[in-house]
């Protein structure tokens, strides 16, 4: 599964990128992985560029505005009009874990 960001998300990709230097539990993970010298930890955990992935979707820091503006990008979505939460959160979840 490869994961595909556009759009209003590409902007998005810089920010996770920034915080993701403040994410402790981040920071952990991706500095063993560069110990070990592996792209994938325990097959969960992969970088991908300049990109943590997390089961092969974006991890996204914890960092609650930018949590917000993902989720807010994806509730702006005409197609989740009618879908109600549920269909917002698949959406999200396509790509962000």
């Amino acid at each position: 599964m490869k994961v595909v960001i556009e759009g209003p998300e590409v902007d998005i990709l810089e920010k996770i990128k920034i915080a993701r230097s403040k994410d402790k539990e981040v920071v952990r993970v991706v500095e063993e992985m560069k110990k070990v010298g592996v792209k994938v930890l325990r097959e969960e955990w992969q970088i991908e560029g300049d990109l943590v992935l997390k089961e092969v979707k974006i991890y996204i820091p914890k960092n609650e505005a930018l949590r917000v503006e993902i989720i807010q990008l994806h509730h702006d979505v005409p197609v989740v009009e009618h879908g109600g939460k549920w269909k917002m959160t698949e959406l999200v979840a396509k790509n962000y874990w």
